[in-house]
């Protein structure tokens, strides 16, 4: 399809690598689409993405994406649906941030809770 080729696993490969709070990651899991492993060399080739990293590919991913994202789904559930993609998006993030914080992924110098609100406040552009 148009959205799983390998110019759109490309594009996600990059995004995800740019966002500020993902470290270099050792393994990326993808499922057995084809269009990944062409795009992640791609951008080793391109020097967009470390060499170093490794590709796993699990044929049910499904699974191991949902269990990451049960929390968000009893979040959202009691919430009775988003109405708008705005306040979808900051909705969405501020769960994922806390959920974050909460299972200790966020690298931060000193692990205060005035670190974890500036955190937030940059997440969310609430300060430069």
């Amino acid at each position: 399809s148009q959205t799983r080729n390998h110019k759109a696993a490309k594009r996600f490969f990059k995004k995800a690598l740019r966002s500020f709070h993902v470290s270099k990651p050792r393994v990326i899991t993808v499922d057995k689409n084809p269009a990944y492993p062409m795009a992640i060399e791609e951008l080793k080739k391109e020097k967009k993405m470390p060499v170093g990293i490794q590709i796993r590919q699990v044929k049910y991913l499904n699974n191991i994406v949902e269990q990451d994202h049960r929390f968000i789904k009893k979040k959202v559930r009691s919430m009775l649906g988003l109405k708008s993609f705005r306040t979808a998006t900051s909705i969405l993030s501020g769960i994922e941030a806390m959920h974050i914080i909460k299972k200790g992924q966020l690298v931060l110098r000193d692990k205060s809770v005035q670190n974890q609100v500036k955190f937030i406040h940059q997440l969310f552009g609430l300060i430069t």
